[in-house]
């Protein structure tokens, strides 16, 4: 009869591998009852013939209790950790039974006739004694010479020789050399946690580099950084991440089952997804740099682009017609009814096919704040027609006048004023007047496109978006521009 291997998914034959061992089921009941949960074959008990291979212990069958090969423990039910579990409980076990035997080895016999008797202190004891003179009895009419005097007689003698004690606890060379032991240890801390901070790619590790932190964030420097995330810390305990809102469908039992790991701080988190606004490094870059998977760089960059999209889209960017004059630049002062200076920005995208184009119009104040930006559009939208959907024509009113480029033919969708440089329709020569009023319009125009360059300054939106963001394209872009605000100093000098 040919021998097989019961487990479950084990296709081994004794005829067939001859390298492998199969083993019998104990007879103990107690290890055979482990082996038959082990093997986990439901309303199934072991036979006589029935064996179990080699391939299911680590180092194969040990009758040791307190191995991990005592009870078969790699089956094809069993996931990769829990294999790799079992195989570091062996090493330990393995490092525990060396311990111990190196022990008994280097331990001293109290056999005192034993080579390896080695005691600790020596006692010898002489003893001379002096028989005391045996004295013949005395008749009263005997004369006999009298005895001489014995000398003193010394009961017992001792002598002990002390041997040098066999420990050295207390030696004062002991205690120096620990001194000098932990001055080294001060002396290297310092230099461990360098090496610890360029090892590791986070925030700390720049911190003390304002040119890293403005190439790796856009902020001005590290404390301009630590500024802003004191404002946004309070709300992070809230943010809502990508991995909790595909458990929300799951259900209660097995969420109590999910294995869940935060391996960076919140703070690292959000470094690491300016990281990516500002260099436009890929996913599995990041991955890299930060020690964490691709796609746990991923779920962080979504969630926070969420969760700042929510956060700073709260923040009421548009400003009040008095705000605006109280912080006018004199160079504005010919246009001082100017509420906003509006133009358009184009995004590329890749789609599975080839690329596609997104559209977005962006506001600012005469002073230089962004006051608006609208959500993404198909490229090949007009700008009368973004200008209608983007919501910017409900914040108007009478008083207020919109400074535009020429190609925004919207003169009918604005309650107010329009500040638009002349262009030639059917005349073949502009106007004098024309030509300088277009010439100073251009000259603050230009703020509106410095604002672009700041978003676009971003490499993320200066190349192709990758297809792996494309659904959150929208909130990216949007906290790229609301982040201009505080990333940097005013575009307008006053």
């Amino acid at each position: 009869m040919v021998t097989t291997c019961v487990a479950v998914g084990c296709n081994n034959r004794q005829d067939k591998n001859a390298g492998k061992s199969f083993y019998r089921f104990p007879k103990d009941p107690e290890r055979r009852g482990l082996w038959t949960a082990a093997v986990k074959r439901e309303g199934w008990q072991p036979s006589s013939t029935s064996r179990v291979c080699s391939d299911h212990f680590i180092e194969g069958k040990s009758d040791n209790p307190k191995s991990p090969d005592y009870v078969p423990s790699l089956f094809s039910h069993l996931r990769s950790p829990q294999k790799r579990k079992a195989r570091e409980h062996l090493e330990t076990f393995k490092r525990r039974s060396l311990t111990k035997t190196k022990r008994k080895e280097g331990e001293a016999s109290l056999d005192s006739t034993s080579p390896d008797f080695v005691p600790s202190v020596f006692m010898f004891t002489k003893q001379r004694q002096n028989p005391k003179p045996k004295m013949d009895r005395v008749r009263v009419c005997e004369r006999r010479p009298r005895a001489e005097r014995a000398p003193p007689v010394h009961e017992e003698e001792v002598e002990v020789l002390t041997l040098p004690p066999d420990h050295d606890y207390c030696r004062t060379t002991t205690t120096k050399s620990a001194h000098q032991l932990a001055e080294e240890k001060d002396a290297l801390d310092p230099q461990i946690q360098a090496l610890q901070l360029r090892s590791c790619f986070g925030l700390k590790r720049f911190a003390g580099s304002d040119e890293d932190i403005r190439f790796y964030t856009r902020f001005h420097s590290y404390d301009h950084l630590m500024a802003f995330w004191r404002l946004i810390e309070p709300a992070t305990s809230k943010m809502i991440r990508v991995t909790n809102a595909k458990e929300a469908s799951v259900s209660v039992a097995e969420k109590t089952t999910s294995y869940k790991s935060i391996k960076l701080l919140p703070i690292d988190e959000f470094f690491l997804f300016l990281t990516y606004l500002s260099t436009g490094s890929t996913q599995t870059e990041l991955g890299h740099q930060f020690n964490i998977h691709r796609t746990t760089a991923s779920r962080i960059i979504t969630s926070w682009a969420n969760f700042l999209y929510c956060l700073l889209g709260a923040v009421c960017i548009w400003m009040t017609p008095e705000e605006i004059t109280a912080k006018l630049p004199p160079e504005f002062k010919d246009y001082a009814d100017t509420q906003v200076i509006v133009d358009t920005t184009e995004l590329r995208c890749q789609t599975p096919s080839s690329h596609c184009t997104f559209k977005a119009m962006i506001g600012m104040a005469p002073h230089g704040p962004l006051t608006f930006v609208s959500a993404l559009y198909g490229g090949s939208i007009s700008d009368r027609e973004l200008f209608s959907l983007s919501g910017i024509i409900p914040l108007l009113s009478p008083d207020m006048a919109v400074m535009v480029d020429e190609g925004f033919q919207v003169d009918d969708l604005v309650p107010g004023k329009l500040h638009r440089p002349a262009f030639c329709s059917n005349k073949e020569q502009m106007a004098a007047h024309d030509i300088l009023e277009t010439q100073s319009i251009a000259r603050l125009r230009v703020h509106i496109e410095r604002l672009v360059r700041r978003v676009k300054d971003n490499k993320l939106f200066d190349t192709v978006i990758p297809l792996s963001i494309s659904g959150s394209i929208n909130q990216l872009f949007t906290v790229a521009c609301i982040l201009c605000n505080y990333q940097n100093g005013p575009l307008v000098k006053d």
